[in-house]
C-alpha cells in the first residue's frame, strides 16, 4: 500500500497476527513482490489508501486488526490488543478507549486515546433487533476478539476499594494474566506487568495500614503528570479469602510451581503474593533499620509535606506525596543540620541528601532522639557524612549530640561519655585544679577532637563576642575593670556545683555491657581509639539477640529502680533541710 512518503507492507501469520513494515522505497515494491511469489507461492496483493476524508464506511475484523474502509479503500487500522475498554453510549455509538499512554509514558507526546463509531440500526453488517440494537452487535463481537475490561479476559483475582494515594483516589483492583487494571470513578488504567520494575512492602508504625509501591517504567500519566510510583494503602488487618480464576490447564503449564491457586491471609499479603508471581517483580522489605519507637520509618517532611522515610537496605523511600526514591548508589554525601537555637525547633534535626547529580533532597523535622538509629545506618551503608568531624560545631554531628533540651537519653552520646569518664578512672589521675578534659586523658588526637569538640562550642561563642569588643571607644581604667566584670559577669555563667550526696543516675543495659566488654576490647585492640571502641560495641550490641541482652537489661531495671529509690529519698531530704532553713529564728 502507498502511503505519504513511502510504501507499507502488510504480513499476516497464520496465527491471526498481523504485522506492518513501512519505509520501502517505489523501486523496492517490485523486488519484494518477486520474493514472495518464488520463496512462499504468495502474491501480494495491493491496497489503496482513502484520503477523501469521509468518515462513513465498512469495518472490516480480521485478526486482531480492525480495519476501517471507505468505497473499499483504507482510510484507518487499530490494532484490537490496544482497546482498553469499550462502552455502549446510548443506542447507537460504541466508544473504545485505548490504554496506550498508561504504558509508554513520556514517550509518546500524542496519542489515539478514544474513537466513536455510529453503527444505526439499518445496518447490514452487524444486523440485531428490537432487544439487542446493531451497536450492541458491533460492541460484543469487538470484545470477543479484544483483550478489554468488560467482557474481555477475566481478571485473575479482584480487589476491592483499595485507596490509592498517587494518582489520589479509591480503586478497584485487578490482576490480570498480563497487566493490572486499577478502575476508580474517573480514572481507568492499564498497566502491563512489563513496566513493573519492583514492589515495595512497607509497614507504617503504629497504624493500621500498610504502603504497598509499585514502581514503573516506563511511569504513567494522568494528563501531563506523570506517575512512577503507585503508593497503596491496605487496612493491614483486612483478610482475603480467594482462589485464583485461571483454568486448570493454565495453571499446572504455567503458575504451579510459583503460585499457589488458593490464598487466605492478610489482603496486601495476598495481593503482594499474587502480583509477584504473575509478573516475576522483585519484592523489596524494610531491612535491619528500626527507629527509636521500634518502627521501619522516621517522620520527617519533604518540600511542604508531611510523611515517614523508609531507610532501606539500598535506598531511602519517602512516602506517601510526593513519593521519592533514593537508591545509595546515587548519593554523593549526607549532612545533618541541626536547627537554630531556642524554641521548640531544637527537638529537630534535618537530613540533607545531596545526589551525584548536584540534586539535594531536604527532610526536616526529624525527631532528636532518632539520631544515633539515622547516623549508625548511614555509617553503616558506607555513605559519605560531609558534617562528620567538621570545625563547625554549631552545624555539625557535634552539636545534634551536644543539645541536651529534652529529658529522653541518647544512647550515643552516653556511650561516648561513658567512654570518657572510664577512661579518666582508669587512666588518668586528675589535679585539683583539673575538671578532667577528655584530651589530657592520653588518647590518640582523633579521640581528643571527637569528645572535647562537644565542650569547645560555648568558647567559640565567647570568642566571638571578645573580637567585636574593640570596636567601642576605650574608657578609663577604672571604668574599663568595671565593664570588663558586668561582661564577666554576663558571659560566664556560675557553674552550677554538683551534690556530691545526690545518688548517681541510673545506668542503661547498653552501658553495662560496654562495662563488661570494654576492657576486652582493648586487650584484644590495642590502641584503639574512643570513637571505634564505641563504634565496635555499639555494632556488638546491635545484632545481640533479645536473650542475649536480657542479663543486661535485667541489671538496667534493677539500676533505675536503685536511682528511682534514692532520688525520692534525697529529695525528701533535701526539701526538709530547705523547709528548717526558712523558718525565721523566735525571740
Amino acid at each position: 500500500m502507498k502511503v505519504p512518503r513511502s510504501n507499507q507492507l502488510g504480513v499476516r501469520t497464520k496465527d491471526g497476527l498481523y504485522h506492518k513494515f513501512t519505509g520501502f522505497r517505489d523501486q523496492d515494491v517490485t523486488t519484494l513482490n518477486t520474493l514472495f511469489q518464488s520463496n512462499y507461492g504468495k502474491t501480494p496483493e495491493e491496497k489503496q489508501l482513502s484520503v477523501s476524508g469521509k468518515n462513513w464506511g465498512d469495518v472490516d475484523l480480521n485478526g486482531n486488526m480492525l480495519t476501517f474502509l471507505v468505497g473499499n479503500k483504507q482510510a484507518f487500522e487499530i490494532s484490537l490488543a490496544d482497546i482498553a475498554q469499550t462502552q455502549l453510549q446510548g443506542k447507537n455509538d460504541v466508544m473504545m478507549e485505548f490504554h496506550v499512554d498508561d504504558t509508554t509514558g513520556a514517550n509518546e507526546k500524542d496519542s489515539l486515546m478514544e474513537i466513536s463509531f455510529h453503527i444505526p440500526n439499518s445496518n447490514t453488517q452487524f444486523v440485531g433487533d428490537e432487544n439487542r440494537p446493531s451497536a450492541q452487535v458491533f460492541r460484543d463481537k469487538i470484545v470477543s476478539m479484544a483483550d478489554v475490561g468488560a467482557g474481555g479476559e477475566e481478571a485473575v483475582v479482584t480487589f476491592d476499594g483499595i485507596a490509592i494515594l498517587t494518582p489520589r483516589g479509591r480503586y478497584t483492583i485487578e490482576l490480570h494474566l498480563s497487566f493490572l487494571r486499577l478502575q476508580g470513578q474517573a480514572n481507568d488504567f492499564k498497566i502491563q506487568y512489563s513496566s513493573v520494575v519492583r514492589v515495595f512492602w512497607l509497614p507504617k508504625s503504629n497504624q493500621p495500614h500498610t504502603f504497598v509501591v509499585v514502581t514503573l517504567d516506563p511511569p504513567i500519566r494522568k494528563g501531563q503528570t506523570l506517575y512512577p510510583h503507585i503508593v497503596m494503602q491496605f487496612e493491614t488487618d483486612i483478610v482475603k479469602d480467594t482462589t485464583l480464576s485461571m483454568s486448570d490447564e493454565l495453571y499446572n503449564l504455567k503458575y504451579k510451581e510459583r503460585l499457589p491457586l488458593t490464598h487466605k491471609g492478610l489482603a496486601h499479603e495476598v495481593f503482594i503474593t499474587i502480583l509477584r508471581g504473575l509478573s516475576g517483580a522483585k519484592v523489596t522489605k524494610p531491612g535491619t533499620f528500626r527507629s527509636d519507637q521500634d518502627g521501619y520509618a522516621v517522620k520527617s517532611s519533604l518540600k511542604a509535606e508531611d510523611g515517614v522515610l523508609y531507610p532501606l537496605e539500598k535506598s531511602f523511600f519517602f512516602l506517601p506525596k510526593p513519593p521519592t526514591l533514593i537508591l545509595h548508589e546515587e548519593i554523593d554525601f549526607v549532612e545533618f543540620e541541626r536547627h537554630g537555637a531556642g524554641g521548640s525547633n531544637m527537638h529537630y534535626f534535618d537530613l540533607l541528601v545531596r545526589l551525584k547529580t548536584e540534586q539535594e533532597h531536604l527532610f526536616r523535622n526529624i525527631q532528636r532522639n532518632e539520631y544515633h538509629k539515622l547516623f549508625e545506618y548511614v555509617n553503616h551503608k558506607g555513605l559519605k557524612i560531609m558534617n562528620l568531624g567538621s570545625d563547625k560545631a554549631g552545624v555539625g554531628v557535634a552539636s545534634v549530640l551536644n543539645e541536651h533540651v529534652d529529658d529522653s537519653v541518647d544512647p550515643h552520646l552516653e556511650r561516648i561519655k561513658n567512654a570518657i569518664s572510664d577512661e579518666e578512672d582508669e587512666d588518668f589521675i586528675a589535679d585539683k585544679d583539673d575538671e578532667g578534659s577528655p584530651s589530657d586523658s592520653g588518647e590518640e588526637d582523633s579521640d581528643a577532637s571527637e569528645s572535647g569538640g562537644e565542650k569547645e562550642v560555648p568558647a567559640k561563642k565567647k570568642s566571638k563576642k571578645e573580637a567585636a569588643a574593640p570596636k567601642a571607644p576605650a574608657p578609663s581604667n577604672k571604668k574599663k575593670a568595671n565593664d570588663g566584670d558586668d561582661d564577666g559577669s554576663k558571659k560566664k555563667k556560675p557553674k552550677k556545683k554538683k551534690d556530691p550526696n545526690a545518688p548517681k543516675r541510673a545506668m542503661s543495659a547498653f552501658m553495662f555491657f560496654s562495662q563488661t566488654e570494654r576492657d576486652n576490647m582493648k586487650k584484644s585492640n590495642p590502641g584503639i581509639s574512643f570513637t571505634e571502641l564505641g563504634k565496635v560495641l555499639g555494632e556488638r550490641w546491635n545484632k545481640m539477640t533479645g536473650e542475649e541482652k536480657s542479663p543486661y537489661e535485667a541489671k538496667a531495671r534493677a539500676d533505675k529502680k536503685r536511682y528511682s529509690e534514692e532520688i525520692s529519698e534525697y529529695n525528701n531530704s533535701k526539701n526538709n533541710a530547705d523547709a528548717s532553713a526558712s523558718v525565721p529564728p523566735t525571740a
